[in-house]
């Protein structure tokens, strides 16, 4: 289907959305990679201005958007097995929030080959809910608390609380990576930069990168790895991911940062997939009060731990 130039009014339930986002609510069906090349190459504009992927709209921001080819979208599709964990999921729910514990392997949306993922299974699965939007994002990888906003007053409030950095949205992971971590190394401050290599996306360490500071402690010393506590005090692709195999020890398990050799002697003890679990998830209620809610380890971490005289429900 062809669409003309659109000049979009953004309204006050979408203030404060990033742009990449406005997008993909506008034109559903479109994939990521194509709505961002409309930004770089000046096809999309704010208020007739050049404007960046991660730029916030105002309400009364007037969006100018290029005429696309927008194939007629499939209606998606229940997937059974998805919405069972999705049942079991569920963490923490208020009139605002629910905070569900992503399981390994599943996406939080559909796209780049993938026809469906958690947030279009959740809607599904809650049909009567009127608005569920992620407020951040996991790698499909990585495990534990995801937070979706249930009105658009609580996704303005919660993305307000993720630019707060030390006074807003805390998040805190738990890694397993490979070798010892010096004791010393508490603050990683390193610019992260997005590139494509062999058609597939990567993030690196680089000059030319955005500002990325991630906070780790150490929990425990096992052999032939540190248990640690990561905080990314910014919330870049593959953070926590990239920050540590920078510095030489790699979350066990990761297929893109971690070499093939070191991956395979982890596999042999049990630990075949990303040891990095969204562990505890801290924000403000609208009451004011605070709120944690705290994700258990899965498997097979957890088993890994137990079998190393840890008790995982201590971390």
């Amino acid at each position: 289907m062809e669409k003309k130039v659109q000049w979009v009014t953004v309204d006050s339930q979408r203030d404060g959305q990033r742009l990449d986002n406005f997008l993909s609510a506008q034109l559903k069906g479109l994939p990521k990679g194509r709505i961002y090349k409309m930004i770089r190459t000046g096809e999309v504009r704010i208020n007739k201005g050049r404007c960046k992927p991660d730029m916030r709209v105002k309400s009364g921001d007037v969006v100018r958007i290029p005429p696309v080819h927008l194939d007629p979208e499939a209606p998606t599709v229940a997937h059974r097995g998805i919405q069972m964990r999705l049942s079991d999921a569920l963490l923490y729910e208020d009139e605002d929030v629910l905070v569900l514990n992503k399981p390994a392997g599943l996406a939080v949306h559909g796209g780049s080959g993938l026809s469906t993922g958690l947030i279009e299974q959740l809607r599904l699965l809650k049909p009567d809910e009127k608005f569920l939007e992620l407020v951040h994002r996991l790698d499909r990888e990585t495990s534990g608390c995801l937070l979706v906003a249930r009105r658009p007053s609580a996704l303005r409030r919660l993305h307000q609380q993720l630019r707060e950095k030390d006074q807003g949205l805390q998040k805190r992971y738990l890694a397993l990576v490979a070798g010892k971590w010096p004791q010393y190394l508490r603050e990683i401050e390193a610019p992260l930069e997005r590139i494509e290599r062999g058609g597939e996306r990567f993030v690196q360490v680089s000059e030319r990168g955005k500002p990325s500071h991630t906070r780790i402690r150490v929990l425990e010393y096992l052999e032939g790895c540190t248990l640690i506590e990561a905080e990314p005090v910014t919330g870049r692709t593959h953070q926590i991911r990239v920050h540590t195999a920078f510095h030489k020890h790699a979350v066990i398990g990761d297929s893109k940062y971690q070499h093939d050799l070191p991956r395979e002697h982890w596999k042999q003890q049990g630990l075949t997939g990303l040891c990095l679990h969204s562990r505890s998830i801290g924000l403000v209620a609208a009451t004011g009060h605070p709120i944690t809610v705290v994700a258990p380890i899965p498997e097979p971490l957890r088993r890994f731990l137990t079998e190393h005289s840890l008790d995982p429900d201590t971390y």
